[in-house]
């Protein structure tokens, strides 16, 4: 979270029932349950709620999505895909988190420290 002048922590909201098509950047962590249409890229956390639609990329720290997401993923930390995700698309991420009943369909790359201790045969 970015902390704002007065110690307290600030969230972008897109709420359910808004739709936004173009590309959106923040210093700080966002939530949406609305839809995107476009690129997101925030420094913090972004949550995708139950009834959040995003088609585009997406790069942050850390992810966790609850509805829907067509498009690519850079998560720098820790992805979490919930029970109510459907995703498409590619992934990149040093962490990924899928719980039972999530729906995943494409690629992932895991870019963690482990990929350069692994020895080839």
């Amino acid at each position: 979270m970015a902390k704002i002048e007065n110690g307290a922590f600030s969230t972008n909201l897109i709420t359910s029932g808004t739709v936004i098509t173009g590309d959106i950047t923040c210093d700080s962590d966002m939530r949406i349950d609305g839809v995107l249409a476009g690129n997101l890229t925030a420094k913090g956390k972004i949550v995708i709620g139950k009834t959040g639609n995003v088609k585009g990329e997406i790069n942050c720290q850390n992810c966790d999505i609850e509805g829907k997401v067509e498009g690519k993923l850079s998560i720098k930390d820790l992805l979490s895909l919930r029970a109510t995700a459907k995703f498409i698309g590619d992934i990149v991420a040093t962490k990924l988190a899928i719980e039972p009943g999530a729906i995943f369909t494409g690629t992932c790359k895991m870019n963690g420290e482990k990929d350069a201790s692994v020895e080839k045969k």
